[in-house]
């Protein structure tokens, strides 16, 4: 068991590591999102102890759930920088704050609906192991992008 969370670590932190390289000009770096991906599909699989027939149940259920958590999260991005711009209207600005909590009521019943979908898979135990195994993965990964050197500062 040390062995699957010291190689997930590893390949995590080779994942990461190579996601920071800089993408083409005006392109995301899509190879570097789907190594991260990888990475935490890595993460989730030796977390849960998945058996191969809830693993074939489980994927694709978490695929679809992260791809419309993603489509959300980039619509509260935009609308959040929107509502920034202190040179809209007051009337654009409060349509954008409505639209935000409705946006986060969205995840919310997101949540809920894969939580049903999600126990007709796995166990409660392995359910909870999931909301944690992610939220560590998105910790781990937000430490390890936080604690790599800056260009700018190399550039001084």
């Amino acid at each position: 068991m040390k062995f699957w969370i010291t190689g997930s670590l590893f390949f995590l932190l080779t994942v990461v590591s190579y996601a920071q390289q800089p993408a083409k000009e005006g392109q995301p770096n899509k190879e570097g999102q789907q190594r991260i991906r990888a990475a935490k599909i890595t993460w989730i699989t030796n977390r849960l102890n998945l058996t191969p027939d809830q693993a074939k149940d489980f994927w694709p259920l978490f695929n679809e759930c992260e791809d419309k958590k993603r489509e959300i999260r980039h619509r509260l991005r935009r609308l959040n920088g929107e509502t920034n711009n202190l040179n809209a209207s007051d009337e654009t600005i409060r349509k954008n704050l409505k639209e935000v909590l409705d946006l986060r009521q969205q995840e919310v019943d997101l949540e809920r609906e894969y939580q049903t979908k999600y126990l007709k898979v796995l166990n409660v135990k392995q359910l909870s192991e999931l909301y944690k195994a992610d939220q560590r993965f998105t910790q781990m990964l937000i430490e390890r992008l936080n604690n790599r050197p800056h260009k700018e500062q190399d550039q001084h």
